[in-house]
């Protein structure tokens, strides 16, 4: 049975985001709220919390050539890690972030080869606005893998935390109660080619950039 916190979502109690990033540090899979929809998240060095997120996913971590794992990140101080980027593209994160978007990046040689895209060495990477996920970030101390909250057979995210915890609660170690999120998901944009391509439309304003859609 998941546990079940209740957080406020502008004035998170710290007590329980803390408990939060013990049940993730011990290999939990948790749902937590984000600026665009309910995601689920584990630990990204823990191989088979990783495995565990796909199958509640629906799909096989190491078939699957059509879905980025997606590091969330507190800040782009983290991203020197897992991502090569120029200057160019530097300007253009900072200016998304925080905020709905998912980029699709160039991954270092230190990210492991099951946490990037099969097919391509990318990896996703995004920095959320979101106070509650803000704080869990930053008391975790490092980003968490994460994906989109979206049953399998279904195409849309679930945003209600009361149904998340009926339907996953035999699943889940944790659900972070904050409230209803927006049922739409990030705008995608990848920035492994020589000019930044939007994939996926969502939340994010791509104009905001200076994108076309």
């Amino acid at each position: 049975m998941a546990q079940s916190f209740e957080v406020h979502p502008d004035n998170p109690q710290a007590r329980f985001l803390k408990q939060a990033a013990q049940i993730l540090d011990k290999g939990g899979i948790a749902a937590i709220p984000t600026d665009s929809s309910y995601a689920l998240v584990c630990h990204l060095d823990d191989k088979a919390a990783a495995e565990s997120l796909w199958r509640l996913r629906g799909f096989s971590e190491k078939t699957s050539d059509k879905h980025h794992l997606t590091l969330l990140c507190r800040d782009l101080s983290e991203l020197a890690s897992y991502a090569r980027v120029d200057n160019k593209q530097y300007r253009l994160l900072k200016a998304a972030t925080p905020g709905p978007f998912t980029f699709i990046l160039e991954a270092t040689k230190e990210v492991p080869r099951r946490l990037h895209h099969p097919s391509r060495r990318t990896i996703g990477l995004r920095v959320p606005d979101h106070r509650v996920t803000q704080e869990l970030l930053a008391i975790f101390g490092q980003p968490l893998l994460a994906t989109t909250l979206i049953p399998p057979g279904e195409t849309e995210p679930l945003n209600d935390p009361d149904e998340i915890a009926e339907r996953y609660d035999h699943q889940l170690q944790l659900i972070i109660q904050s409230g209803a999120c927006t049922m739409q998901p990030t705008t995608v944009i990848d920035m492994s080619g020589e000019e930044p391509t939007v994939v996926r439309l969502g939340r994010g304003d791509p104009a905001k950039l200076g994108l076309p859609p």
